[in-house]
């Protein structure tokens, strides 16, 4: 199993969105290395945290397991879709995505500010200068605990949380 960090922004997709979904596709990015990402490293069953990004506060917003992976964005085949790319075709598609399916929304959003101060995460992409844009993040496994620790001194997790802090 591996951890990921995958953003998006509240306004258009938030923890509550896939809480009430249940599973979503992850599509609509267009972006090289997180298309590899979710193409070639992304497995069923791997652990994402779903960060809020563009917020007041950005933050770790809640939990959700990969279900589905590597497979192609039906977004860039439809041309009334703004993510269509008329280079793409069934035969040879450009962009990839996986399914999410919602595990847990924490009581707060863990925000930015607070994890900047994690010794942990110092080498992290997720605080590296350079990577904010990135929309998908592999995470180390001291990443995923400390991300997870902090949550719980913070308070933040449900009861029903323990099984992800081990």
């Amino acid at each position: 199993m591996a951890y990921w960090l995958m953003k998006s922004n509240p306004k258009f997709f938030s923890i509550k969105d896939l809480e009430r979904l249940g599973t979503e596709g992850w599509d609509g990015v267009r972006n090289y290395r997180a298309r590899n990402f979710m193409r070639d490293d992304m497995r069923v069953g791997d652990k994402v945290i779903f960060y809020h990004s563009s917020a007041k506060p950005s933050g770790v917003a809640g939990i959700m397991t990969v279900s589905n992976a590597g497979l192609p964005d039906p977004t860039q085949f439809h041309p009334e879709h703004r993510h269509y790319d008329p280079i793409a075709t069934e035969e040879a598609p450009r962009w990839y995505m996986v399914e999410v399916t919602f595990e847990q929304a924490f009581i707060d959003v863990l925000p930015l500010s607070e994890l900047k101060f994690l010794p942990a995460l110092e080498d992290s992409l997720l605080l590296k200068k350079g990577c904010e844009q990135l929309t998908i993040i592999p995470l180390e496994t001291k990443h995923w605990h400390a991300i997870m620790d902090m949550a719980d001194v913070l308070d933040l997790l449900p009861d029903d949380v323990e099984t992800y802090l081990d």
